[in-house]
């Protein structure tokens, strides 16, 4: 128990340091920026930011939320990222471990959150995902499943690689079908391309399956924002990536049983 609560609070701490580094990824992707270089620095005055000002959830705490050199306000999401991260981190140790045994498919899905994150924070604020995201997501998706192929419930590599694949090409077509017909039928774009890469990324982690699952269940989340966001704006267009990642985590965690039940008819207690 010990051990495991040890090992908890670690995965927490790696979590909340990988959030500080989204929080660049998040700054700067969609400005086609470098998130290596330069390093980090306060946006108002450019003064980089010293390492004891930069540690994770604790500095911006100190610091009031304002840069030591200018005093000019630091956003709260970079602190609410940084702990989001660490909680997925944990969630997901917690998920996929028994005892001191953690699971292989623990890694790479903390992998895909990451990148699940930024994607959130970046379509909710620019209407994009970047390919640096999607597209690399999916190029990490069939590598861990070469070497991590019990993400789609088998041990064979070459055949983790195939049900990847097959997945990827389920998740993406899927969603792009739907901007088809949804183009025909109103006369307008209704499914941006990052939308389909990020399904396709979906998919290869998580498999065909799942990447259907999550395609029917994001509909459900996205409708009530949606309507929300048409009564406050009149605007009929929404950021639909968080709500495709809504339903891919639930997938994640409840997909089996979700599936199980919906075959049984019933029968299996959720």
């Amino acid at each position: 128990m010990e051990l495991n609560f040890l090992l908890g609070i670690f995965i927490f701490i790696i979590g909340a340091m990988t959030g500080s580094f989204l929080n660049v990824c998040i700054v700067r992707l969609p400005l086609e920026k470098s998130v290596v270089f330069p390093g980090s620095h306060c946006v108002a005055c450019r003064t980089p930011i010293q390492w004891y000002d930069n540690i994770p959830l604790i500095s911006w705490l100190v610091l009031g939320g304002r840069c030591r050199a200018c005093k000019a306000k630091i956003s709260f999401r970079y602190w609410f990222v940084e702990l989001l991260t660490g909680l997925a981190f944990l969630l997901l140790y917690r998920q996929y471990s028994q005892g001191s045994y953690i699971q292989p498919v623990l890694w790479p899905y903390l992998v895909m959150v990451s990148g699940f994150i930024v994607a959130t924070f970046v379509d909710f604020e620019y209407r994009i995902i970047p390919d640096e995201v999607s597209i690399g997501g999916m190029i990490a998706g069939v590598v861990f499943s070469l070497f991590v192929p019990q993400l789609h419930g088998i041990h064979s590599p070459f055949l983790g690689v195939g049900y990847s694949l097959l997945g990827l090409l389920v998740g993406g077509g899927t969603i792009y079908l739907m901007g088809v017909i949804g183009d025909f039928v109103f006369k307008k774009e209704t499914m941006g391309g990052g939308d389909v890469k990020l399904m396709g990324m979906v998919g290869a982690f998580m498999g065909w399956k799942l990447a259907l699952l999550t395609f029917f269940l994001a509909p459900f989340f996205g409708a009530v924002y949606g309507i929300v966001e048409k009564i406050r704006t009149k605007d009929s267009a929404i950021a639909y990536g968080p709500f495709l990642i809504m339903g891919a985590l639930v997938s994640l965690f409840w997909g089996d049983k979700i599936i199980y039940f919906l075959i049984t008819g019933g029968i299996y207690h959720l």
